[in-house]
């Protein structure tokens, strides 16, 4: 589907640059609220199809060779095939399609061409939208899926997943992790329309690289992500109170990502 947008992208920035020059595009109000929430990867990809077509250098500047060395990410099972770029790992690798549905607009909610910085001028006083000198907010995106395992809030584990696993797991149990997640914690969850939910409960059956890519095995971050707590079936019988940690929790997931039931 990313190729077929590509490919439409192309006839719609030939089109774009006979009737627009740059400064003129920069400031299309699809950069900004509230079009960009409207935004399909068509008409971003229109402009920057880039992103998608440009590769990973051969060899590092101080001279390794791509195909020779793993980058830190590629160590999960769930990684197959050669180095991508960032946008090409997200959005057109082979796992990315199979568990994750993510569009242009997920993580760019519009930006401010002349600064990227709340209050630096009259007209975003009041913005808290932008995170300063970046072009996305790594807080609301990002750490979705790139945060440390929180191993604090579960009962049981006393370290990190690559650490402990192998108390969890043998021959008949290659996920350790639903042995406590499969019926009695935390079983309604990825019921966002950035993620598909079916084919991630399908493929955890097999490695908890599936789970734990996501939940600090490729952390960026020293913290974790502060996922909404829906209530589970049979959610009273193991949970007598709601623990500390979770108290602020929300119960739902944010308006614009809920699945349609």
């Amino acid at each position: 589907m990313l190729l077929l947008a590509l490919a439409s992208g192309v006839a719609v920035a030939q089109d774009a640059k006979a009737r627009k020059d740059y400064l003129r595009a920069r400031w299309d109000p699809i950069h900004f609220k509230p079009l960009i929430d409207k935004a399909t990867n068509e008409q971003c990809l229109a402009c920057h199809k880039e992103i998608l077509t440009h590769k990973v250098r051969k060899a590092s500047p101080a001279g390794w060779k791509a195909d020779s060395v793993l980058a830190w990410y590629q160590t999960l099972d769930t990684y197959k095939g050669q180095q991508m770029t960032f946008h090409q790992r997200h959005l057109m690798s082979k796992y990315a399609r199979q568990v994750m549905d993510l569009k242009c607009n997920f993580c760019h909610q519009g930006n401010d061409p002349r600064e990227e910085a709340p209050a630096s001028h009259a007209e975003n006083q009041n913005d808290n939208t932008y995170t300063l000198r970046k072009m996305v907010n790594p807080e609301t995106t990002c750490l979705r899926c790139h945060g440390k395992f929180p191993y604090e809030h579960m009962e049981g584990v006393e370290g990190d997943w690559s650490k402990v696993r192998q108390d969890f797991e043998d021959e008949e149990t290659p996920n350790g992790c639903l042995t406590c997640h499969e019926e009695t914690y935390r079983t309604v969850r990825h019921q966002v329309t950035y993620l598909k939910p079916e084919n991630i409960e399908k493929l955890a059956k097999k490695s908890s690289d599936v789970c734990y890519g996501c939940h600090g095995g490729r952390k960026w971050y020293r913290i974790s992500y502060p996922y909404p707590r829906h209530p589970w079936p049979g959610m009273k019988d193991v949970v007598e109170e709601t623990p500390a940690w979770a108290k602020n929790r929300p119960t739902q997931s944010e308006a614009r990502y809920r699945r349609k039931k």
